[in-house]
């Protein structure tokens, strides 16, 4: 398994929980696993497929999924393949015929496809050796998107008493776990049940004033980051991603209004980094697998909690930092009651009812978010607060309010409130710019009081600070800062408000790990993240398929220039090492080249390097 890990996959070591289940699936048991997206789910199946004779079958269900799915697969010379409506008779024919001789080591089918007493028929006439369910949960009514296709899993066990089954989800409740056994005929499972927490999110909620305003500000102040921003209605998803593209983002729409042709270029476009955000209902929630989407936005109430966990899991899959924004209103309410109210069975009206109520709960309480999602699907996280949340984070800076933000007004009188927030910041980090010097204001007491906090951070203060009307900002196009009323309250010790934090450094994981990254490093960065993308171009395939960004961020760091340094990097494989390996080689050792060319002048871009050479 370890050799099949490093030389196929090119990951040293198995994410937590991975290795129990391929062994108990090699030994031809059951398995059950609840395991939130990023997890790594689809190794559990794939690596299989390396080892076992004959074809391991996955139930996903939704065509989009499956084609990424299959594209990473042959990337790594998996023989993978698909079974849909979107494939012509000419391409389900040479599927058919892999398929019954014994060439396939992965098939995808749609969970509809089972309900094919011919396509049954195939199956019994050729190796399986796994069946793998998807999206398990959608076999449950309990469960967030149930689907009664789903429910023909059932024959599998009858029909194939000796072939191991295994069903992953993401998203299941207690009682959605026992419904996934019971309906699928799982005998004496493995069950794991890993935490749900995905500690590289950062939960926050805001109270929601105008939903499109709101999303554009997050946007621009996340240029070039991947998102998804979820709303209720194909009207505001066109609305929102038409305001979007007026404001100069790279925004594309997907809805199940769409012709399907459209939604398929939309979803490739954002697949193949070619958009930057997608604004989608709920139709886009199983149907992408894309690792790097930094940030997804909820501009609408979900209608429950297992929804929204499910579509905050597209953020981070990498396992890189990324932002879970929830913006909402009691006028969100109303609408989904109305949907809710449309349920002919007086069960599933009362189920979705309390849902909406816990969602509710959710989205307006003060207790830590993370603890709060954990204890819905029944697990108790061991702290009291996560610290990486609004609600963690609105109780820190009050606990540390008073000493950071005396400090930071006490600047803005010295300086007799005729500056804006750059010179501010500047001031109190200690750092000796321009303005600082021809105004000797290093001089002054108090430069540098703050230089123990990155410049983010004081940052982020005055943001919050404006928010609490403690300071304003005044004039155009340059405004300097102002104090207010409140401000001298606060430099007397008597300030005690308790409204919650706009903004701060820490709620930005992303922006954090991008401050503390040099210049070069951002630029090797995205020196790769091109090239990757002109190879994903070459061999039609998402840029995400080729590395992920997490494992271009660690070529960033190890700087590999030759194979065997580059292989130690986690997801470089053999097979991709191959492919792949010298072209990224020579880009690193192009860079180190033009870096050290570059010392006595300060680094620049190749293109700034190529420019001057033309120059001369």
């Amino acid at each position: 398994m370890r050799d099949i890990l490093k030389q196929v996959f090119g990951f040293n070591d198995f994410r937590p929980h991975q290795e129990a289940i391929i062994t108990n699936l090699l030994a031809g048991r059951d398995v059950v696993a609840v395991m939130p997206t990023g997890g790594g789910k689809s190794l559990c199946y794939q690596l299989p497929a390396c080892l076992m004779p004959g074809t391991v079958v996955v139930v996903s269900p939704l065509i989009s999924l499956m084609k990424d799915q299959v594209d990473a697969a042959r990337e790594i010379d998996l023989d993978a393949a698909c079974l849909n409506s979107s494939l012509s008779p000419e391409a389900m024919a040479d599927v058919y015929e892999r398929l019954r001789s014994g060439r396939l080591s992965l098939l995808y089918i749609a969970p509809e496809r089972l309900a094919s007493a011919a396509f049954i028929e195939i199956l019994r006439n050729v190796a399986v050796s796994l069946f793998a369910v998807d999206e398990a949960h959608c076999i449950s009514e309990w469960g967030p998107d149930f689907r009664p296709e789903y429910l023909g899993l059932g024959l599998l066990r009858s029909l194939f008493p000796n072939v191991p089954m295994a069903a992953f989800t993401a998203t299941a409740t207690v009682r959605v776990q026992e419904d996934i056994i019971r309906k699928t005929g799982l005998r004496y499972p493995f069950i794991l049940r890993a935490s749900f927490d995905r500690p590289n999110l950062y939960y926050r909620v805001r109270e929601k004033s105008d939903a499109n305003l709101m999303v554009l500000d997050y946007v621009r102040k996340h240029p070039d980051r991947p998102g998804i921003v979820y709303r209720t209605t194909r009207k505001s998803v066109e609305e929102l991603a038409a305001f979007l593209a007026h404001n100069g983002v790279s925004a594309l729409p997907y809805h199940a209004g769409m012709e399907s042709a459209d939604r398929a270029r939309n979803q490739e476009a954002f697949n193949r980094d070619e958009a930057t955000v997608i604004v989608a209902t709920i139709a886009f929630g199983m149907g992408i697998d894309k690792s790097n989407v930094r940030f997804v936005i909820h501009a609408d109430l979900p209608k429950n909690i297992e929804s929204y966990y499910q579509e905050t899991g597209r953020a981070g899959r990498d396992g890189e930092p990324a932002d879970c924004l929830l913006l909402w209103g009691r006028s969100d309410i109303p609408r989904l009651k109305y949907f809710i109210n449309q349920i002919e069975d007086e069960d599933e009206r009362r189920i979705a009812s309390a849902k909406l109520e816990a969602m509710v709960r959710y989205a307006s309480g003060s207790a830590c978010r993370r603890r709060t999602l954990l204890a819905y699907f029944g697990e108790d996280y061991p702290e009291a607060a996560c610290g990486h949340c609004d609600s963690c984070v609105k109780r820190r800076i009050e606990q540390s309010l008073g000493s950071e933000a005396r400090l930071l007004l006490s600047a803005v009188m010295r300086l007799e409130e005729r500056y804006g927030a750059s010179h501010i910041v500047d001031f109190v980090t200690g750092k000796r710019s321009d303005r600082i010097r021809e105004r000797d204001h290093d001089c002054l007491t108090g430069f540098g009081a703050g230089r123990d906090e990155p410049a983010g951070r004081w940052r982020a203060l005055i943001d919050d600070l404006i928010g609490r009307e403690i300071l304003v900002r005044r004039g155009d196009p340059y405004p300097i800062l102002k104090l207010t009323k409140r401000a001298f309250e606060v430099l007397s010790g008597v300030e005690s408000d308790g409204r919650p934090s706009l903004v701060h450094s820490e709620a930005d994981p992303a922006a954090a790990i991008t401050q503390s990254e040099s210049n070069a490093t951002e630029i090797l960065f995205e020196r790769l993240r091109v090239l990757r993308s002109e190879i994903a171009a070459e061999y039609h395939v998402p840029p995400y398929v080729v590395f992920s960004d997490k494992t271009l961020k660690e070529m960033t760091v190890r700087l590999p220039t030759d194979e065997t340094g580059l292989k130690e990097v986690t997801g470089v494989g053999d097979i991709k090492l191959e492919k792949y390996g010298r072209i990224f080689i020579n880009e690193i050792k192009g860079f180190l080249s033009e870096k050290s060319l570059s010392t006595n002048e300060g680094f620049r871009p190749r293109s700034e390097l190529v420019k001057k050479t033309n120059n001369a």
